[in-house]
């Protein structure tokens, strides 16, 4: 993908310049229309990035009261879980910050099987407004990316790539804990931003791949149709 790319010395200015996009994203949408909706990424990668939002100046200058968290994926396990997208962002910043419980979106990973998961939290996206297609517009998504290319819980190979019509889908991830939802392609395609934020030298064949297009690599698929997205990457990912 012709996408932008900001490389970085190591993991700690990844999660500087990664907390600064995000500081940067949420102002610009609360200035422009009152309120940021922000879909925050899973996994180690963003732990430091979430991190440093916590803290002054991001802590005190960033208008949290009126950002309204989602996840572009979650396993399907308690919140209260290790493994849960929502207790890393809890405890690392969402607990931080002053935010509102209701402006707190969790996938309702207790509603039953996967499936209905999906079905429920693609009915929370009612509350993000629509784009040009209808499709919910975040301000800003934050992802990252997966040694095989994956990126949100979008799997090489999944059919769910296809999907043009469902906002979320349960997924069997080829890793575990296997059992996930993710936002679909069409969702993500229609942010405003997308951020990447990738680090380390076992990320460095996958992120060559998504930046020479590679369209098995399914972050390689991720180009907003009216929007921007960039990478920011380590050294040690960037080669």
């Amino acid at each position: 993908m012709t996408t932008p790319i900001t490389v970085v010395d190591d993991a700690r200015a990844v999660a500087l310049t990664g907390a600064a996009r995000i500081a940067e994203a949420v102002s610009s949408a609360v200035a422009a229309r009152g309120v940021c909706f922000l879909a925050l990424a899973g996994g180690e990668t963003p732990r430091g990035c979430y991190e440093v939002l916590a803290r002054p100046p991001f802590s005190d200058e960033v208008p949290w009261a009126q950002v309204v968290f989602f996840w572009s994926d979650e396993r399907c396990v308690p919140l209260t879980d290790p493994a849960s997208n929502y207790r890393l962002a809890k405890e690392t910043l969402l607990d931080r910050v002053p935010v509102t419980p209701d402006s707190v979106v969790p996938a309702p990973v207790d509603a039953g099987t996967p499936e209905v998961v999906a079905e429920r939290y693609a009915r929370a996206l009612d509350r993000v407004p629509g784009g040009p297609d209808g499709w919910p517009r975040f301000d800003l998504i934050l992802l990252g990316l997966g040694e095989d290319g994956h990126t949100a819980s979008l799997f090489p190979g999944d059919p769910v790539l296809e999907e043009r019509s469902a906002r979320v889908r349960a997924v069997r991830a080829s890793k575990p804990p296997p059992d996930r939802i993710t936002f679909t392609l069409p969702v993500l395609n229609a942010a405003r931003s997308i951020v990447f934020l990738v680090q380390g030298a076992g990320k460095r064949e996958a992120l060559a791949r998504v930046r020479s297009g590679d369209r098995s690599a399914p972050a390689a698929l991720i180009r907003p149709t009216e929007g921007r997205v960039e990478v920011i990457a380590d050294r040690s990912a960037a080669g």
